[in-house]
């Protein structure tokens, strides 16, 4: 077992911002502690591992491909099952769901209600119309792809996309957050 104090040193690049323990010492105490029901972890690993299975999104559906994300959250693909849960008010949703065509008119309603979403906040655009303006690609009124008004973390392709296409892109999403070390991007 480690018995000195565990030093925090200040990252070099980022001012006094605090290193975390290094995963040895962590190992080290798992190793100890899991035969009598512990785990030792860090803080941000939890919090990680909890924004995952929490993803509380907000349906943006604005053509054919909103069906298919009402098809995911009924009983045949359970969304909820990996702890996703729509909601109606952008305060209350950390992912954003952006499905079928984008008009310009409707460009600046986006991206307020992305303001409108706390942070940490994920958008997933779902759809060929979402991801580049699809079929209406060539229309004077139709944004070009959702991610020119908004930072996009997920692209699921297809016209509509299939329910099972937007759960895997789910699924993603929860792998990229995994992943990431911390809440800013």
């Amino acid at each position: 077992m480690h018995s000195g104090p565990v030093e925090l040193k200040p990252r070099p690049d980022q001012g006094q911002a605090l290193v975390q323990p290094d995963q040895g010492f962590f190992d080290s105490l798992n190793g100890e502690l899991t035969d009598k029901g512990f785990l030792v972890t860090s803080t941000e690993d939890l919090f990680q591992w909890a924004r995952t299975g929490s993803l509380w999104w907000m349906t943006f559906g604005l053509a054919c491909c909103a069906v298919e994300m009402i098809h995911v959250n009924m009983p045949r693909y359970d969304l909820e099952r990996f702890g996703a849960a729509p909601r109606a008010s952008p305060r209350q949703s950390d992912v954003m769901i952006v499905a079928g065509t984008l008009c310009n008119k409707m460009a600046p309603a986006l991206r307020k209600v992305y303001d409108q979403m706390s942070e940490p906040k994920y958008v997933i655009s779902m759809g060929s119309c979402a991801n580049g303006g699809g079929y209406y690609h060539y229309s004077y009124s139709v944004v070009r792809g959702c991610d020119r008004v908004v930072p996009v973390d997920i692209y699921v392709p297809g016209c509509p996309p299939t329910a099972e296409a937007l759960l895997y892109g789910i699924m993603q999403l929860q792998r990229k957050i995994r992943r990431s070390g911390s809440i800013e991007r």
